[in-house]
């Protein structure tokens, strides 16, 4: 295994949830000789609170509870609702990778006197000849570099990713080894906080306008069938249209202003260019127009592109060598150097 530890860190918080990700990570950080304590934040959303004692034993460390409940609901909650309120579609779990676990976490944790912070992401950290590098980790499946993709390089100088060079099977083989046993067995779900709620139903619960029964329009506006709520739905969404045609109708837009929801067939989704705001570098110097591959959400195979900085303005505009499906206005997209993290930029 490649080294973990960058040299100058001594003792480590370890973010810990109570799943086998994170508690193997301490594991590997322990067994390096580090000085070690678990930190665990809570949000609010928490349908119980874990009991992390039986962690703490395990592991032979204390293990401190951070409550970031007011800064959760400012920093995700409100973005996730403002964004569906746009007419987007966000991606709450990149934002409070970079507000919550990398950003008042990494605080937290330094304040208690640790150099750096762990966690179980399967991501990796490479030095390179001025600064620290975002990229994939070895698992292809778990990999999860898109949902850091907004860290900068000064948070990742203070992060490490002990799972990195590991498979989700080599970290399960290594917790029976050890005999360590997550509290919590459930892998956790991409937007926590919605509680098995849909999305029309979380709006209410805030207090929010939850769209009514609208219209489905065609892209010649004629008037084909009524939606549901239009929180529902997002681009390229084919269920829950149920609207006769000789072909799928899927989402083309969501008209928030009218609450209609606008479809066409799968060919009129496809795409080769895309405007980006809000960019996020993480190597610097970069030379524009830039040749990359880029990710447009999760599970999107990355595919060849050119990212160009606009000339008046702060936006830059990604071209595909080919056609994407339903890229979605809210989410974003990732450019990577082959396996390396350059930066990411928020659909517009």
């Amino acid at each position: 295994m490649k080294k973990l530890v960058k040299n100058d860190v001594k003792k480590v918080a370890v973010a810990i949830s109570g799943g086998i990700d994170s508690l193997v990570a301490a594991y590997i950080l322990k067994q390096k000789g580090l000085e070690l304590f678990g930190i665990h934040f809570t949000t609010g959303y928490e349908e119980l609170k874990p009991d992390l004692s039986f962690i703490e034993q395990q592991l032979g460390i204390e293990i401190k509870y951070i409550d970031v409940t007011l800064l959760f609901e400012q920093k995700v909650v409100n973005y996730f609702l403002n964004t569906y309120l746009s007419g987007k579609t966000p991606n709450p779990c990149i934002v409070c990778n970079k507000q919550i676990k990398f950003g008042a976490l990494l605080d937290a944790a330094k304040s208690l006197g640790a150099h750096a912070i762990a966690t179980g992401h399967y991501a990796k950290i490479e030095k390179r000849d001025q600064y620290h590098a975002l990229v994939k980790g070895a698992d292809k499946l778990k990999e999860q570099s898109y949902f850091l993709s907004l860290l900068t390089e000064q948070q990742l100088n203070s992060i490490l990713f002990p799972l990195g060079d590991l498979t989700k099977t080599e970290v399960k083989k290594i917790a029976l080894q050890a005999n360590l046993a997550p509290v919590e067995k459930k892998e956790s779900q991409d937007i926590c906080f919605l509680q098995k709620k849909s999305i029309a139903q979380f709006f209410k619960a805030k207090g929010k306008t939850a769209s009514n029964t609208g219209n489905i329009l065609t892209l010649d506006k004629k008037i084909i069938g009524k939606h549901k709520g239009i929180y529902n739905f997002t681009i390229g969404q084919r269920k829950g249209i149920n609207c006769p045609a000789p072909e799928a109708y899927y989402v083309k837009k969501i008209d928030i202003q009218n609450n209609n929801l606008i479809v066409c067939f799968k060919n009129r989704l496809l795409s080769r260019q895309c405007s980006l705001s809000s960019l996020n570098f993480i190597k610097q110097d970069i030379n524009f127009p830039l040749k990359v591959t880029t990710k447009i959400r999760y599970n999107h195979m990355q595919a060849s592109s050119i990212l160009k900085k606009q000339e008046k303005n702060d936006l830059f505009d990604i071209r595909f060598e080919k056609e994407q499906f339903a890229i979605t206005p809210g989410q974003t997209a990732v450019f990577y150097d082959n396996d390396e993290v350059i930066g990411s930029g928020v659909i517009i």
